[in-house]
């Protein structure tokens, strides 16, 4: 059982890295600047779908703000199990981290796949009350996560925006 706090909850959504048309550092900035935003305004559970880009970007702001001693708790989303394989060092060690110190760690699916990352975005945005996004206009997950969050009454800050 689940002892998030929806109202207090903040989840993120973005392309990897490759597929970003801003730089990393500007990504991050604005990424830690809203995380700021969400904590001021009473925000404490964040949520990462513990893919590479935006969400391992924003877990490794959450993991040193919390060392920092600023009260947040952190969800890991994994769509399923071995969703890292092949990743490079970076990507691993900030995966294993962040589950490790995770204050929840979620496992969606039992089947690898497509549908897990759905189905993953899904339970991100059921189980929170703002979205973070960095969205190029492309379409995909996170145009579909955004799509759904909107739907269900999300508050959507959108990196551009």
């Amino acid at each position: 059982m689940s002892k998030i706090d929806i109202k207090h909850a903040c989840t993120f959504t973005g392309h990897r890295p490759e597929k970003m048309n801003a730089s990393e550092v500007d990504v991050k900035t604005w990424l830690e600047k809203e995380i700021k935003n969400a904590i001021d305004a009473g925000y404490t559970d964040f949520i990462t779908g513990m893919q590479r880009g935006v969400d391992l970007w924003a877990a490794e702001i959450l993991l040193r703000l919390k060392k920092e001693g600023q009260n947040v708790r952190i969800i890991a989303a994994v769509a399923f199990e071995g969703m890292n394989k092949g990743w490079d060092d970076y990507w691993m060690q900030l995966y294993l981290e962040t589950r490790r110190t995770a204050f929840e760690d979620h496992i969606i699916s039992n089947y690898p796949g497509k549908a897990a990352f759905i189905q993953r975005n899904e339970w991100m945005v059921d189980h929170a009350s703002r979205l973070i996004a960095v969205y190029t206009g492309a379409p995909g997950g996170t145009k579909k996560t955004i799509d759904y969050a909107t739907k269900n009454g999300l508050e959507v800050v959108c990196y551009g925006k």
